[in-house]
């Protein structure tokens, strides 16, 4: 990681003052199409919920405890009665396990911070908060920005998406049953679309770009030939051996 993307402890956007709140509301603001990609999802998983016989409260709880949509998924699909819980608890491990990652390369960002909000700013975290901070600072670096990461716009995009994503969950729950199987009006294609715009975000060219491919790659194999959710380990670690040879071997 650049040090030209490290946030410095004296950042004017870590006081309470309009700068913090206008970062904030930018934040919001940014998040607005991302939400529009979590709504269909969240009534699909609420849907999914109300076939398993899941209530709005348990879903609500479970997704406000465990912000990880991909996961949330495959705890519902695994649900039967009585759960096994241990199952559940595996498998939920394994595809969060990529939060490690992401959580490890903002943690520069909030090193300086007291150690309960730099908790605060992990719980919140997502795949598109991660993604949307980092490409936020990458563009105000290169716009010669002094302090490239804004805190309180990653908590603007992070705070609405949970809070988006635990309400419509819930409200899935109860309107599912007579909306029907959203996926059939292509709902399903809205994570996907998000993503694609994520990463355009955070384009940096091709030769950049190799890691992901390799990830990509070893993840689709994985879920082809794999049970289970190897894949999701599988592909974060290989990106991870892709870069760390690619950066290697190009000093």
């Amino acid at each position: 990681m650049s040090n030209t993307l490290i946030l410095d402890r004296t950042s004017p956007l870590e006081g309470g003052d309009g700068g913090a709140h206008s970062e904030f509301l930018r934040g919001l603001r940014a998040s607005l199409p991302v939400l529009c990609g979590f709504l269909p999802f969240a009534l699909v998983l609420g849907a999914q919920a109300a076939q398993k016989g899941i209530g709005s409260f348990e879903l609500a709880l479970m997704t406000g405890l465990n912000f990880g949509g991909g996961s949330e998924f495959a705890a519902i699909k695994l649900w039967t009665s009585p759960p096994h819980v241990l199952l559940i608890v595996a498998i939920t491990l394994l595809i969060n396990s990529r939060h490690l990652l992401m959580g490890g390369t903002l943690a520069p960002f909030i090193r300086h911070l007291p150690r309960h909000r730099a908790f605060v700013a992990l719980f919140f975290m997502c795949d598109e908060s991660w993604a949307m901070g980092m490409a936020d600072a990458r563009r105000r670096a290169a716009a010669g920005e002094e302090h490239p990461f804004s805190l309180p716009y990653y908590m603007g995009n992070a705070v609405s998406l949970y809070l988006v994503w635990a309400l419509f969950t819930s409200l899935g729950v109860m309107v599912g049953p007579f909306i029907g199987d959203v996926r059939a009006w292509g709902f399903d294609m809205a994570f996907p679309a998000v993503f694609l715009v994520l990463m355009r975000g955070m384009w940096k060219g091709w030769r950049a770009g190799f890691p992901w491919f390799v990830s990509l790659t070893v993840a689709a194999v994985a879920y082809l030939f794999i049970p289970g959710a190897w894949y999701v380990a599988a592909g974060a670690l290989s990106g991870i051996v892709a870069a760390w040879f690619w950066v290697g071997g190009e000093q």
